[in-house]
């Protein structure tokens, strides 16, 4: 009689964590969910695309950061280093946009 349930008991106990563990995978997954990579209260990183700055192969360049708006990044591409300012403006591709600033005084 005990060994039966001991058997259902630890069958209820693998159920319960089986259900917790997937309860916390689908909280990570969702866009308002907490995850175990960023810390409470850290930013999220962004990634934003360059405008007007290119690699060495034609593409936009992207640039994954955690910064606020309004900083001021310095990327060193093929014509020499450059400074750009990072937006809230959202692109169609879903990056952000980082103008460049000796284009605008």
């Amino acid at each position: 009689m005990i060994t039966g349930s001991a058997a259902e008991l630890l069958g209820g106990i693998a159920l319960l964590l089986t259900v917790f563990v997937w309860g916390r995978l689908r909280q990570s997954d969702r866009p308002g969910g907490t995850s175990s990579s960023t810390p409470a209260g850290a930013a999220a990183a962004r990634l934003y695309t360059l405008l007007g700055a290119r690699a060495v192969d034609g593409q936009p360049v992207h640039l994954p950061s955690s910064r606020p708006a309004g900083t001021r990044v310095t990327w060193t591409g093929p014509a020499g280093p450059e400074v750009f300012e990072l937006t809230n403006a959202a692109l169609p591709d879903g990056t952000f946009a980082a103008e460049p600033r000796a284009r605008y005084r």
